[in-house]
């Protein structure tokens, strides 16, 4: 081996060592020709570079997006100006600008000022200053989804100015309050009701007491995360998988945890979130902590938890005096516009005709149990004779059809004949027939009137049919003699064609006469005359 190899081992070696020297944290790490580190874990097909680009010392430059290649963004403290340019303000019409307003940046169809009489052109007063130039903003991917771009930080000192004067307002009005108290002497008093910490209760927000809770910031607890040791966590009722899903984050389990023994939601210690007791005083504590909640926000102090009789007598007087404004409110509207006796309305069982009475029946449909319900009358009028029947229609049946069981008649409406007229429909005499009439198939009884009607009609539909039946042989007839005029026609002008000089053919002879469209003979007699060049026994018809 020569010395020149033993001097490029020697160098590679070095090369070897220092780079696992900085891999290992024990070397400074290299530095490109900005001055930047370069992680020495970077592998070398990335570190090295291409030959064409390479200047012989270590760099990443060759892995940077190129300067010239750049895109450039609009930064987030540019936004599109608002408003008008009223630094400069022309006081002589410019050529090129509004005849309306006098303004640069827009023509007269697209001014929102109000039309003049005259134009600014033409007064040459009041010149209007010009919009800004809005300039052509080209935003990144958050630039275009900042929610604060184009917001300026000196409208948040509007905000700061009007709570600075709300706070300088309540101050004023503390100083004149103690400034009362001293002047009338109860400060000492009232002092000594007051705590220094509950003066300014809304300047911070973790001192403010909910409506019907008394929270204390310095002890950091609620009593929403207070559980009793002995207390039997939720989860703990039911370890079945498939059981009601207990949601840790909330601490809540909805659904019953007993539900597989079939018990009563009231006998088991905890029945799920979703279970809301209505028995007993459940329903006035409800009722007592709304109550509280409402008082609490028009500035009685009252708990549900210390206070639970003071709560129990002022919740007793508020629904008394909430009764009796009621009843005077409605009492003044009666004296004051009377109605009096529309309020006496009969009971809902009356109007609705429906009760909650229970009633059991048994499968004969006798009543077993409770009260039965009376017959329901018709809308019809009921047990009402005419034409001195003494039966209503529909009482008496005979052969499918209805009838009054007086006279035994099977004509509506008729009248009645008692005993003589069940004597003439049995023996089938005719005078029962004259009076009864015959049954037709579909079981309608006609009179005799009824029948000459129908004879009548039958006649005149045959006279109908006849008539009907000249009329159309007679069309066909005129039209038969209108088509032969039309064929006539057709071959006189096709004869005329045929003999007349193609060059001396007017100009408006192959037009139709008097411009009018061809009926349906000339129609008929076209298509009969056409030759029909794509039919194969076209030339065999005459």
């Amino acid at each position: 081996m020569s010395e020149t190899d033993n001097k490029k081992e020697l160098t590679w070696k070095q090369k070897k060592e220092l780079e696992e020297a900085r891999k290992a944290g024990t070397a400074p790490a290299e530095v490109d020709e900005e001055g930047k580190d370069i992680n020495p874990h970077i592998p070398q097909y990335i570190s090295q570079a291409p030959w064409y680009v390479s200047n012989n010392r270590p760099s990443l430059k060759h892995q940077r997006e190129p300067e010239d290649k750049k895109k450039t963004f609009s930064s987030i403290t540019e936004w599109y100006k608002k408003g008008v340019n009223r630094s400069s303000r022309a006081t002589k019409f410019r050529p090129g600008a509004c005849t309306n307003c006098g303004a640069m940046s827009h023509k007269a169809k697209d001014c929102l000022d109000r039309p003049r009489k005259l134009g600014a052109k033409f007064t040459g007063k009041d010149i209007q200053p010009d919009e800004f130039v809005q300039p052509m903003l080209d935003f990144d991917y958050d630039g275009k989804r900042d929610r604060w771009n184009g917001y300026n930080p000196d409208w948040h000192q509007e905000i700061v100015d009007q709570y600075a004067k709300v706070d300088e307002a309540k101050r004023k009005l503390k100083a004149e309050r103690l400034q009362s108290e001293l002047i009338s002497g109860s400060l000492a008093k009232a002092g000594s009701d007051h705590d220094d910490s509950s003066e300014d209760e809304d300047k911070y927000a973790e001192e403010i007491n909910m409506p019907g809770t008394k929270f204390d910031s310095k002890r950091r607890t609620t009593v929403r995360n207070l559980r009793i040791r002995e207390d039997t966590a939720k989860y703990l009722y039911n370890l079945d998988p498939d059981g009601p899903y207990y949601d840790p984050k909330t601490r809540s389990m909805r659904g019953n945890p007993f539900h597989h023994l079939n018990k009563d939601p009231m006998e088991v210690p905890f029945a799920g979130e979703n279970f809301v007791r209505h028995s007993g005083d459940v329903k006035d504590f409800a009722h007592q902590q709304m109550f509280a909640w409402e008082a609490y926000e028009h500035g009685t102090d009252v708990h549900t938890l210390a206070d639970p009789t003071k709560l129990e007598l002022m919740h007793k007087s508020f629904k008394e005096k909430k009764k009796n404004f009621k009843s005077d409110q409605q009492q003044s509207i009666l004296e004051k516009y009377g109605g009096e006796e529309h309020l006496d309305a009969p009971p809902k069982e009356l109007l609705l005709a429906q009760t909650e009475n229970y009633v059991e029946y048994a499968r004969s449909g006798t009543v077993i149990k409770g009260q039965e319900r009376a017959p329901v009358k018709s809308k019809y009028l009921e047990d009402v004779y005419t034409n001195n029947h003494t039966s209503v229609w529909g009482s008496y049946w005979e052969n499918g059809h209805w009838g009054y069981t007086c006279c035994h008649s099977l004509v509506k409406g008729s009248y009645c004949t008692g005993e003589a007229g069940k004597l003439a429909r049995k023996a089938h005499t005719p005078s029962a027939v004259l009076s009864i009439g015959d049954v037709s198939i579909d079981g309608h009884v006609k009179s005799l009137m009824e029948e000459h009607a129908d004879k009548q009609g039958k006649k005149n539909k045959k006279e109908r049919k006849h008539e009907e039946k000249r009329k159309a042989e007679q069309e066909e007839l005129v039209k038969k003699e209108r088509l032969v005029k039309a064929l006539a026609a057709m071959e006189k002008k096709e004869a005329v064609d045929i003999e007349m000089d193609e060059r001396k053919r007017p100009y408006y002879s192959m037009k139709a006469d008097d411009g009018k469209a061809p009926n349906e003979e000339e129609m008929e007699a076209y298509y009969l005359k056409k030759r029909r060049t794509d039919d194969p026994m076209a030339d065999f018809v005459k």
